[in-house]
């Protein structure tokens, strides 16, 4: 199990120390004083070397995935492909306001329509969807309202078929992902609430008709096997689910939802992969076990007040700190993804031990990333550049480091609703 990920041997915390100034006193990187000397720099200081660091890849990684094959795209997709670039793009606009990342960002997205003119994969993350969701954003914050129209009425032509699958990578949770991100930046009702009701109905249906019978009041499957982490399973729907109205008996079952799946995980604090992998206590992912569900607690905290889901995302961030410095750098099963764990919790207890946490995971990479990928010793990802797989999430996390309070895992967090 431990070839998975790193021995975590930084402190519980450390103080930051003022005396620590980056300019003065250059570190060298690969050392244990080098990552001791990162923990207790300023923070300010600090998350300055993290955009810089973060600016200097993102002029990378859009060379080397787009840049290199202008206008030939081979994979599309947000989550490996060339729109986790144009996202990536967005948010140094985000974090910058250069303008310039946004007109690359809309020529990105441009390829990207062309390229995903003809498929019929429908979420944000890998598909159509995620297209037409980010051009419509990005042309908005451009003040292009023909191009805005182009994307919106792009993106209601995309059907959802009966055989969708409900989970978040390639179904319906996918899609209402994308709804969401339209409507909070360009306008709620963008994506009717009549459209999406049906969605949500659907997915409610669909899961309680697996679910019951001893088991979750809600289960998904997809391709046979009903996964419990935020990729194809339960902590993905739930998250979605929860930012939008529910009917109190669908809160309901979201919430008991849950509660199953906290009273029946391992005793480590760790979550089963699926319903039919219970034994084996070994992924520490966003995609699969506790960082995934974490998010997903954290979210259930706030909506509905309960003291439970805090605790349970709590002993789950232990997991994370404890066997989370993943042997790779990316958001779905990486380190970069893993460190949100913390900045969700900091956000939502104020606990300054979170955002060391989460500034800790993010001085692992920034000290050592490139070095343990150049010698084989870290998994550069199949995609080396992407958002989900590669260096694109790592770049991605620096970016959100210099706004920790706001800080959210590629697209989540759109919406809060508030259980009553």
């Amino acid at each position: 199990m431990a070839d998975r990920f790193y021995p975590n041997v930084m402190p519980d915390y450390v103080a930051e120390n003022p005396a620590v100034e980056e300019e003065k006193h250059p570190i060298p990187q690969g050392t244990n004083e080098s990552l001791l000397k990162l923990l207790s720099t300023p923070y300010n200081t600090l998350s300055e070397k993290f955009k810089r660091t973060a600016l200097d890849l993102k002029e990378t990684i859009v060379v080397e995935s787009w840049g290199l094959t202008r206008q030939q795209v081979p994979d599309f997709t947000l989550y490996c492909g060339t729109l986790g670039t144009a996202f990536l793009l967005f948010k140094s606009y985000q974090v910058t306001n250069n303008t310039n990342d946004l007109a690359v960002c809309s020529q990105i997205v441009k390829d990207c329509d062309s390229a995903s003119r003809n498929s019929r994969d429908v979420t944000f993350l890998c598909g159509r969807a995620g297209v037409c969701a980010l051009g419509a954003v990005v042309a908005k914050y451009m003040g292009d309202d023909q191009l805005v129209l182009y994307y919106v009425t792009q993106f209601k032509e995309i059907k959802l078929t009966k055989d969708l699958p409900d989970e978040l990578l390639y179904g319906r949770a996918g899609f209402l992902w994308a709804c969401l991100f339209m409507n909070k930046h360009i306008g709620k009702g963008t994506v009717p609430s009549s459209y999406t009701a049906a969605v949500v109905n659907e997915i409610i249906e669909n899961g309680r008709r697996l679910g019951g019978r001893g088991r979750s009041p809600l289960m998904y499957e997809w391709y046979g096997e009903m996964y419990w982490g935020a990729a194809h399973g339960l902590a993905g729907i739930m998250y979605v689910l929860m930012d939008f109205e529910l009917k109190p008996d669908e809160l309901e079952d979201v919430k008991e939802t849950l509660r199953y799946m906290v009273k029946n995980r391992f005793p480590s604090g760790n979550y089963p992969a699926s319903e039919e992998d219970k034994r084996r206590d070994v992924l520490v992912h966003w995609c699969h076990g506790a960082p995934g569900i974490a998010l997903t607690l954290v979210k259930a905290a706030e909506v509905f007040g309960d003291r439970e889901f805090l605790n349970a995302a709590v002993d789950a961030a232990e997991v994370v700190w404890n066997r989370g410095l993943l042997k790779r750098v990316g958001m779905c099963h990486g380190i970069s993804g893993n460190a949100y764990v913390f900045l969700s919790l900091y956000q939502l207890t104020g606990n300054e031990e979170y955002l060391y946490r989460a500034k800790a995971f993010a001085c692992f990479l920034l000290d050592r990333a490139h070095k343990l990928i150049a010698k084989g010793e870290m998994h550069g990802g199949d995609s080396p550049y992407s958002l989900f797989e590669g260096i694109g999430g790592m770049a991605y996390l620096f970016l959100d480091l210099t706004e920790p309070k706001e800080a959210r895992f590629p697209a989540y967090g759109c919406e809060k609703v508030h259980a009553t």
